[in-house]
C-alpha cells in the first residue's frame, strides 16, 4: 500500500490579467518515489512547482500534506518548507548571500540547529556536490553549473522529505548531468521523495519511477513512466515524442516479437544488450 506525501486536488492558478495557469489539476507524489512532471516548455509546470511549497496559492482546489490540507499561515509555510525544498530553475533566483558558505547555511540555520550540527550539514553537502572547494567563493563569482550546483546544496543541507526541482539539468553539460544524477541516485537511496519537472522525455523514462504528463495547465495523466511514454496518443496531445529508447526497443520487437514480454529497457545499457542480441541472434 502506498503512502501518500504530497498531493493536488483540483488546484487552479489565475495570474494577474485572467492569465490562467493552471486548470482543475491533480498530482500525487508517493513518500520514497521519483515522479518525473513531463511537459512541454510553457506548460505550466513551474507555477505547479510553487504550489507544492507554498509559495504560490491556488485560486480554487488543495494542497495536501499527509492528507491534510496546506494551511499558509506563516508557522505552518515554514514547517512545511523544512520537509518540501524547492530548488528553482535559474540559481539566480535562489542565491543571494555573498558567499557559496553563506548561502548554504541559511536553510539550516533557520531551522534553528546548533552551530555544529550546521556545520556539519553544510560540509556533507558542499561535499556530496562536489563543490567544497568554493566554499568561500563569491557568488556572483560562480558559473552557471556551479550556482546550480550551490542552490542544490543549500537544499541537500536542509535534508527536506521531498526535493522538489525545477528542470534540474537545463543549462548543464553532460558531465554536470551525469554527476548531478548520482546525486540524486544517492538522495533517493536514503529514503528522499524526488520530484522533477522537465520537458526531456528521455531523463524522464531511464530516471522517473512515475511520470505525470502535463500539458496547458493540468495533468493530463499520472502513472508508471514505461507505461505512460509508450502511449503514443497522450505524447501528441502533450506535444512531447517518444522516448528514443523506446522507440528503438518497439523496432527490436517487431523483429523478436517473443522479446515484448520481458518489457521494455530502461536503460542506455539495457537496450544495448537487446541490440546485441538481435545482430548475433538468428535470424
Amino acid at each position: 500500500m502506498t503512502s501518500i506525501a504530497l498531493a493536488a486536488n483540483g488546484i487552479d492558478y489565475t495570474y494577474p490579467g485572467e492569465v490562467r495557469a493552471l486548470k482543475q489539476l491533480d498530482l500525487t507524489i508517493e513518500k520514497g518515489q521519483r515522479l518525473a512532471i513531463l511537459g512541454a516548455n510553457g506548460s505550466g509546470k513551474t507555477t505547479l512547482l510553487l504550489h507544492l511549497n507554498g509559495t504560490l496559492r491556488p485560486s480554487a482546489g488543495r494542497i495536501l500534506i499527509d492528507g491534510r490540507p496546506l494551511s499558509y499561515d506563516r508557522r505552518s509555510l515554514v514547517a512545511l518548507r523544512s520537509r518540501v525544498g524547492l530548488v528553482l530553475q535559474e540559481p539566480d533566483d535562489q542565491l543571494f548571500s555573498a558567499n557559496v558558505y553563506q548561502d548554504v547555511s541559511f536553510g539550516p540555520l533557520n531551522l534553528g540547529l546548533s552551530e555544529a550540527a550546521t556545520r556539519s550539514r553544510i560540509d556533507a553537502a558542499l561535499e556530496a556536490l562536489r563543490i567544497s572547494h568554493l566554499r568561500d567563493r563569491a557568488t556572483h563569482m560562480l558559473s552557471f553549473g556551479q550556482k546550480k550546483r550551490v542552490a542544490i546544496a543549500g537544499m541537500l543541507a536542509m535534508q527536506p522529505e521531498i526535493l522538489i526541482l525545477d528542470e534540474p539539468t537545463a543549462g548543464l553539460d553532460p558531465h554536470g548531468v551525469n554527476h548531478l544524477l548520482s546525486v540524486l541516485h544517492r538522495l533517493h537511496e536514503t529514503g528522499t521523495t524526488l520530484v522533477f519537472s522537465t520537458h526531456d522525455v528521455d531523463l524522464a523514462y531511464t530516471w522517473a519511477d512515475q511520470i505525470a504528463v502535463f500539458a496547458d495547465g493540468t495533468v493530463l495523466k499520472q502513472g508508471e513512466a514505461a507505461a505512460m511514454l509508450a502511449d503514443r496518443e497522450l505524447l501528441r496531445t502533450a506535444r512531447l515524442k517518444m522516448p528514443l529508447i523506446l522507440e528503438i526497443a518497439e523496432a527490436l520487437y517487431c523483429r523478436r516479437p517473443a522479446w515484448a514480454a520481458i518489457g521494455p529497457p530502461r536503460s542506455k545499457d539495457a537496450l544495448l544488450h537487446l541490440l546485441e542480441q538481435t545482430i548475433g541472434g538468428p535470424q
